[in-house]
């Protein structure tokens, strides 16, 4: 169940930056805010689980 939850929330991560990035490129500041607030969220949560996010994470922030 564990190994599900990680999944899950990893490409749940990514597809946040991959919003992130072209809410970035369009100058949706509002969208890029909200969706900051989820990053970090997330960030967080697979930090605790132990999941390395160096090679995953692309904003960096």
């Amino acid at each position: 169940m564990n190994d599900t939850i990680i999944k899950i929330t990893i490409d749940t991560f990514i597809d946040i930056q991959r919003a992130m990035l072209k809410a970035k490129k369009e100058n949706a500041v509002e969208t890029y805010e909200e969706l900051h607030f989820q990053y970090i969220s997330h960030k967080a949560a697979l930090n605790t689980l132990g999941v390395n996010l160096s090679e995953i994470d692309l904003i960096k922030e």
